[in-house]
């Protein structure tokens, strides 16, 4: 892109950069259009009968569907081949939610990496909620059962509870102002994976992110997600269990040093990342 200066009565105010060329922005809704990709990660183990009701709220404009299948026992490869036949399988060498998310990200080629849950708790119909915050300035978007407009069908009172006495105690040590903590519906610049460095297993993970994204001065952005039961299963979230994983995060992550944030490109700083 070719920049241009912008003057007026003879003086320099700034410099605009051109559009990118019209082929290369992806109609959002008949008003909005984005030039960086989109991968959607979707963590899966046992999950066939619950995604056709995910694959349909998938918005069919991001570019790369990324399942990462947990050793499943069901046809939950075989649905999403043939639901989306351009998906792209990822099969989980370790266990756990956040060594398949781990496994998924490496494999996303797109700009901008989404994940969301394959038992139906989240709406892909959202994405555009995220995506919009990124394209806008924002290194790292969470969704939030908190916010105004969000919600949750399937919070017991035992997790309502445990997610906001853990997200106080992140928000006291680490001055950050979340209002929902533990929920697995987030999206982010890739280029950001380095300082998110993921190494955990569990469903701690979204715990991790949220805090190294704090420490490494991501700009983090808040939006609305209302939250569904489970379609078809069980889920494998423990309370008790998972609870004390975070809380084990939380105190760990107090005493690591945060990886260095790299810099911004000068041609595409965060504001400016090709929204029309």
């Amino acid at each position: 892109m070719n920049p241009e200066t912008v003057r007026q009565n003879g003086k320099q105010l700034g410099v605009l950069r051109s559009m990118p060329p019209i082929e290369r922005f992806t109609p959002l809704t008949p008003h909005m259009a984005i030039s960086p990709t989109v991968s959607v990660v979707v963590p899966a183990m046992n999950e066939a009968e619950n995604l056709p009701h995910v694959f349909a709220t998938l918005p069919q404009w991001i570019d790369e569907i990324v399942l990462v299948d947990g050793n499943s026992v069901d046809d939950t490869v075989a649905v999403a081949k043939r639901l989306r036949p351009n998906v792209r399988i990822v099969t989980q060498r370790g266990k756990g939610k956040g060594d398949a998310l781990s496994a998924g990200f490496a494999a996303c080629t797109g700009d901008i990496i989404v994940m969301i849950d394959a038992d139906g708790s989240t709406d892909g119909r959202e994405i555009i909620q995220f995506v919009g915050a990124l394209v806008t300035g924002a290194d790292f978007v969470k969704g939030s059962r908190y916010a105004a407009g969000g919600g949750s069908d399937d919070l017991t009172f035992s997790r309502r509870a445990g997610n906001k006495v853990l997200t106080t105690l992140v928000n006291m040590i680490y001055g950050t102002r979340y209002s929902d903590l533990c929920y697995g519906y987030n999206a982010f610049w890739a280029r950001h994976l380095e300082v998110l460095d993921l190494d955990c297993e569990g469903f701690e993970v979204e715990t991790l992110m949220n805090i190294r994204a704090a420490k490494a001065g991501l700009r983090v952005h808040e939006v609305p997600s209302h939250e569904r039961c489970r379609i078809h299963g069980e889920s494998n979230l423990r309370a008790v269990r998972d609870g004390l994983r975070v809380l084990r995060t939380i105190i760990r992550e107090r005493r690591q040093r945060p990886v260095a944030l790299t810099p911004e490109p000068a041609a595409t700083p965060a504001a400016d990342q090709g929204a029309a």
